[in-house]
């Protein structure tokens, strides 16, 4: 059951559309208001946002911007149920980043045919993430340097997956303990540290100076995916 997220403050609309996309067999949750948005789709992890731009409260375009912007969220697909019908409205939403863009009134079988359509099209999950000579197969779950097998233990694995999966994003330890270790964990930040450095001991061709997983000053760790493959060699 795919849940989506419904951000609109008419009440009517709101009850009328909550109806009609649960008969359809959709799991919904959200708001009346825009103020938390972005804290409420990080805690329910929706699989879709519809949300509307003029809430009494919020801008539509700010939470937008919001989802956009947080590496947990941002590949959520959004689509705006807005009054806001000039062309201009349109394009800056689309430009900002939402997937669709519905001008009210409008019908709900075509809302719902919409929200179908961003379910057909977005794209299944790559099997093999691959950076320079390291190749990392998520069904399998096994991981190569330059064909030869690593030995990684199963958190290993996961972060390692986690950092491919999202390059040039940058985590702080606190996103990866969260992705990684999830909530109910009794790590710390350092934890993140050591793992960090045993993953450049096994992929990186100079642990001491990285440049699969770079550290950022201040912030945490981002994966690079644009290194070539004479960059990395197998470290055992």
């Amino acid at each position: 059951m795919k849940k989506l997220m419904l951000i609109e403050d008419d009440s009517d609309l709101y009850a009328l559309l909550k109806y009609n996309l649960e008969k359809e067999g959709f799991q919904m949750v959200g708001s009346q208001t825009g103020k938390g948005a972005v804290e409420l789709c990080r805690r329910e992890r929706p699989e879709l946002v519809i949300l509307d731009i003029m809430l009494p409260d919020s801008d539509g375009l700010d939470i937008c911007k919001g989802i956009r912007n947080h590496p947990e969220l941002a590949h959520i697909p959004i689509i705006f149920l807005t009054a806001r019908a000039s062309e201009t409205d349109r394009i800056v939403g689309l430009e900002l980043g939402a997937n669709d863009y519905i001008v009210k009134p409008f019908f709900v079988r075509e809302l719902i045919a919409r929200i179908k359509i961003q379910f057909r099209t977005q794209s299944q999950p790559v099997r093999t993430l691959k950076a320079g000579g390291l190749e990392l197969d998520r069904s399998s779950c096994r991981v190569n340097m330059n064909g030869a097998p690593l030995s990684l233990t199963a958190t290993e694995f996961r972060l390692l997956e986690f950092l491919m999966s999202r390059p040039g994003v940058v985590f702080s330890r606190e996103q990866l303990l969260d992705a990684v270790w999830g909530h109910d964990r009794a790590v710390t930040d350092r934890t993140v540290d050591v793992y960090i450095l045993r993953l450049r001991q096994k992929i990186e061709a100079d642990p001491a100076s990285p440049v699969l997983i770079r550290s950022v000053r201040g912030f945490g760790y981002s994966f690079n995916d644009a290194v070539p493959e004479r960059a990395v060699s197998v470290v055992d």
